[in-house]
């Protein structure tokens, strides 16, 4: 130890064995719930009564998604409320997995919407950018990835040494290599839960089951301090809990 920390990882004492280190991972947090199938049943009936008439978002080839819709409140619904409840515990064991203190960090959830794709439909390359950690969880699924998988990508490639060349194009890379991967796809399946850092850029291929609609909901959750009566600022990079602010009107 030095300084605190660790020091370089033991190697094979062989002076032919070169070993590699995986150095800074992305944590996905991933759940298989056990939904009971009459709960589930209402929940994917009470989506399709939310997205009414429409079938996608203005472009066709998109899928409906209900933060551009106007239902981005989907914790607040009744059918749906238990269900978030208990995705937001799992948020919460996210956060400790990380080392977050509970007693020092607040967690909220900013919007919470259903995702919708019909069949060839598809959610572009995005993050978001005004959230902390984002979550998805599958109302249907059966993990072959026929109705489409999330796709993550990585902030960059550390280890294509070249700039560009992970990305193939007949480039000198093996396709695939664990160490260069240009995208993580993860299949939906009912019942399982994903969280992930929202700064992640992520995206849903098509659907391509002809004879289902794809159904899931996205959390939008952000980080504060937590709320306290003393005068005690909070930690430098976190903002003060939402009650504490206050709002500017416009002169």
């Amino acid at each position: 130890m030095l300084n605190g920390c660790a020091g370089p990882p033991a190697l094979d004492s062989s002076p032919s064995t070169l070993a590699l280190q995986p150095l800074f991972p992305v944590a996905l947090g991933q759940v298989q719930l056990r939904p009971d199938p009459l709960d589930l049943a209402l929940q994917i009936q009470a989506l399709h009564e939310l997205r009414g008439d429409a079938c996608s978002n203005p472009d066709p080839d998109c899928a409906w998604t209900g933060d551009l819709n106007g239902v981005w409140r989907l914790h607040e619904h009744p059918t749906f409320a238990p269900l978030i409840e208990e995705l937001s515990g799992h948020a919460h064991r996210y956060l400790a997995q990380l080392g977050f203190e509970p007693a020092r960090v607040a967690l909220h959830i900013q919007r919470c919407w259903p995702v919708l794709s019909e069949p060839g439909q598809v959610v572009g390359r995005h993050h978001h950018p005004n959230a902390h950690l984002s979550a998805v969880y599958y109302f249907n699924g059966d993990g072959s990835g026929h109705s489409g998988c999330l796709r993550f990508f990585p902030h960059s490639q550390p280890n294509e040494l070249v700039p560009g060349l992970a990305v193939g194009h007949g480039g000198p890379i093996a396709s695939p290599d664990p160490w260069n991967q240009p995208w993580v796809d993860v299949a939906p399946r009912a019942g399982l839960l994903l969280l992930f850092p929202s700064r992640l850029d992520h995206a849903v291929l098509p659907n391509d089951d002809p004879d289902d609609v794809r159904c899931s909901l996205s959390i939008d959750f952000a980080l504060s301090a937590p709320f306290s009566s003393v005068v005690d600022a909070p930690p430098e990079y976190l903002a003060p809990h939402p009650s504490q602010w206050s709002a500017v009107s416009a002169r």
